[in-house]
């Protein structure tokens, strides 16, 4: 979905032709230059492409494709994982790992074709992963600028081009980093804070709160060695274990206000964690609280 080398397969004779292209063929692509990026969109019938060693090797330089999908649905695989794109979607990808992609309908992309060393020498480290999909703000912001960026491109000056440029740079690097693992998993924390009274929160809601697939959002725990359900619980627990120290709510409610079953759950779910049950917790906290200070001789 870029001018980049591809061995390309379109099917014979291409039931959906490009209106686009020039030949009526099947496929039609457009680059524009921002100063050193590439604004480069597609548009074509349903196809399948690879990029293996000789196109990556065709291709020299270091590249960093951010490619969003405004029409139709395809398959995109690279690193041994594949994603299936929607319109609203959006993949940062590399041109120099191999790649595949399929599309059995009609689509139209658009793709910011950036050098890698550009992010690295303004300080935008960037991690590839998943898509970003759905309304994420960020690529939403960025999608805009880019259709408001191609209707003037033409017109812009030399100084104006630069401008543009250096804000595409950003925006693509501030969507970037929305859709990447660490800040997605930042996101998902912020929302179960939020949310921990709720009983029936699942993996399932979590996920479509923050269009990613259940997959994705259990792969957002378990590369750092945790679990969904692990960390949800935990949070309850530190929620359950302050409640008890500064407050005076019975541990029934405490069950009801961070979203265990009952008082039997809770208790069986902080006694695994603290050896103890919420209320011998409560006890000792109270105790130790209580107790008078301990005096140590001093020498005279």
């Amino acid at each position: 979905m870029t001018d980049l080398p591809w061995s390309l397969r379109f099917p014979s004779p291409s039931p959906s032709p490009s209106p686009s292209a020039p030949d009526g063929g099947p496929a039609a692509v457009r680059r524009r230059w921002v100063d050193d990026i590439a604004l480069v969109d597609w548009e074509s019938g349903p196809f399948s492409g690879v990029r293996g060693a000789r196109q990556i090797a065709e291709t020299g330089d270091d590249y960093l494709i951010v490619s969003m999908l405004s029409t139709g649905s395809a398959v995109f695989r690279q690193g041994g994982h594949d994603w299936l794109l929607r319109p609203g979607d959006a993949l940062l990808w590399e041109s120099r790992r191999p790649a595949r992609v399929v599309a059995r309908e009609p689509v139209v992309a658009r793709s910011v074709v950036v050098r890698r060393r550009l992010f690295e020498d303004a300080g935008c480290w960037v991690r590839v992963g998943d898509p970003a999909c759905g309304p994420v703000p960020e690529v939403q912001l960025l999608r805009s600028f880019l259709d408001s960026l191609s209707a003037s491109l033409p017109q812009l000056s030399g100084v104006a081009v630069v401008a543009a440029r250096n804000a595409l740079l950003e925006l693509g690097w501030g969507a970037l980093q929305s859709a990447s693992p660490p800040a997605r998993r930042a996101a998902v924390e912020r929302y179960l804070e939020s949310h921990l009274g709720r009983r029936d929160l699942s993996a399932e809601q979590v996920a479509a709160a923050h269009s990613v697939s259940v997959r994705t959002l259990t792969r957002l725990f378990s590369d750092a060695g945790d679990t969904f359900t692990g960390v949800l619980r935990a949070k309850r627990i530190a929620r359950v274990r302050e409640d008890l120290l500064t407050g005076d709510a019975t541990v029934a409610a405490l069950a009801r206000r961070w979203g265990f079953v009952d008082s039997s759950h809770l208790n069986r779910r902080f006694r695994a964690v603290h050896g103890m049950s919420p209320q011998e917790y409560r006890d000792k906290g109270r105790r130790t609280r209580q107790a008078p200070p301990v005096e140590h001789p001093t020498d005279t």
